[in-house]
């Protein structure tokens, strides 16, 4: 049976949330649950996180935080402008007769000549002139400005705090509940992976950190945003506005690129199936769209309104899911990303169990791990053989739900290496995932549970089940590191 690889994160608000559409949702290819604190309280963050967590262990759950922002605010009606209109603009919410921010020290920060880009680039306006009190703007285009909507400066360095008081309280939300993920809005260098990361060590958490990138200054910054978050999501909405539109592919490709060579997962993410929040089916763009992230080697695409509030939710999920299999059966393996080896042991193994694999008639790649560290380097290898990884932990289970191609579940802990192969191979027999007359390549550690992998090994189902004992080489794990 042909199995999806790339995964599928799938948003989903606090009036959407029963468990049956949850289920619908999973049965037809999500893996992850996206919770938008933009949009929501605790309370209805908690009635979603509950819902999910009734209907699978699997399902992983990402809080997405609302970031580093500047809005429109303090209207109290709507403002229509025309070309040529002339606009005050301030963060000092006791002036009158202009056009108010959110951020105190907006004119501080923004110089003359830059171009504000109200609601995603509805609205733009030219700073003209600044003192010390107001920008003074001049309307480019005819339209309406709103209250609270975002405003972008492309090319300009907006000196705001990386955390607002409502994400430090959802990141609070996000250790007491044990959610496995956090996606932190508008990362725009490593200091605001290490805010989050401060919070988190002070309360002992193993929460990853997912960085969006949607500014000129995070795709400025990407390596060592990289090397400092779990992974990265590239929001194409705000980045296409600080960004040309014309460059977006090619910058989410070299993005993508970055990641598959550090072994970290990423994300596609914005608009993918736009349509089908009113339309029961895609316009043939979208699917081009979903091919492409794909083709590129993604870990996840996304689903934002289309599964938040859309009519038709169940449906983009399926659609998700049948492009991507249709594409990874068809797929050029000349175009893959070669992660490299940097002697490192486990990336070799990575590396050799990937051409065994191709080159042998196996069937599977199954690894045991303790933190996912040997699971997420085979799939940064995008290999065409299924990852069975084989976890002693629930929330490591969870968090391979991001990683291309693996499909993780749980093992209890055994006294030595042959007993956890044995294991391993029989849970996978008993579930359907391979056969007992099947080969396979076995990805392992001879140290323990708590070590690297050492070892590579093609082995015979049927064999691999029925091995003798050998001396205890592992040691178990406490229930506190479950």
């Amino acid at each position: 049976m042909d199995m999806k690889k790339t995964k599928i994160v799938a948003t989903i608000s606090d009036w959407m949330c029963e468990p049956e559409y949850i289920k619908a949702l999973f049965d037809q290819g999500m893996n992850v649950v996206r919770m938008n604190t933009a949009h929501i309280t605790r309370e209805g963050a908690t009635k979603i996180m509950n819902n999910v967590r009734s209907v699978s262990d699997k399902i992983a759950i990402l809080i997405d935080t609302k970031g580093p922002e500047v809005r429109t605010c303090n209207m109290e009606k709507e403002m229509n402008v025309t070309i040529g209109d002339k606009i005050k603009v301030t963060g000092d919410l006791s002036q009158t007769g202009c056009l108010h921010v959110n951020y105190v020290n907006f004119v501080n920060d923004i110089p003359v000549g830059s171009m504000l880009l109200i609601d995603d680039g509805e609205i733009e306006l030219e700073v003209k002139d600044k003192d010390k009190i107001f920008l003074y703007t001049e309307v480019t285009n005819n339209g309406v400005i709103k209250n609270k909507k975002s405003i972008n400066v492309p090319k300009v360095s907006i000196k705001l705090p990386s955390l607002t008081e409502k994400d430090k309280d959802f990141i609070l939300f996000a250790i007491e509940n044990k959610i496995e993920f956090i996606a932190h809005s508008f990362v725009r260098n490593k200091e605001d992976i290490f805010d989050i990361q401060r919070i988190l060590d002070e309360h002992s958490s193993p929460i990853r950190i997912i960085a969006k990138i949607e500014n000129q200054e995070g795709v400025d910054k990407i390596d060592e945003i990289i090397d400092h978050a779990y992974g990265i999501m590239i929001a194409r909405g705000d980045l296409g506005i600080e960004v040309p539109a014309e460059k977006i592919p090619t910058l989410s490709r070299l993005l993508i690129k970055k990641c598959v060579e550090k072994a970290k997962p990423v994300i596609m993410a914005t608009q993918m199936l736009h349509s089908m929040i009113e339309h029961p089916r895609p316009t043939r763009a979208e699917i081009s769209d979903i091919a492409s992230a794909v083709y590129n080697r993604c870990d996840a695409i996304m689903l934002s309104g289309e599964t938040a509030s859309g009519k038709y939710g169940v449906e983009a999920v399926t659609v998700m899911a049948k492009v991507a299999l249709e594409v990874e059966k068809n797929k050029d393996r000349r175009n893959d990303i070669e992660p490299p080896i940097n002697y490192d042991t486990s990336s070799f193994l990575a590396s050799m169990a990937i051409k065994a694999s191709s080159e042998m008639n196996t069937t599977a790649i199954v690894t045991d791990t303790l933190s996912g560290h040997n699971a997420r380097h085979i799939a940064a290898f995008r290999g065409e053989m299924p990852v069975y990884a084989k976890c002693y932990r629930p929330r490591v289970m969870r968090e391979l739900a991001l990683s291309y191609g693996v499909f993780p579940s749980l093992i209890e802990p055994r006294k030595n290496r042959d007993k956890t192969i044995e294991s391993a191979l029989k849970s996978l027999v008993k579930n359907e995932c391979i056969s007992i007359d099947d080969q396979i390549v076995y990805v392992g550690s001879s140290y323990g549970i708590r070590g690297k992998a050492s070892f590579l090994e093609i082995i015979d189902v049927k064999t691999g089940i029925k091995r003798k004992k050998e001396e205890n080489l592992f040691g178990l794990i406490s229930p506190m590191d479950m």
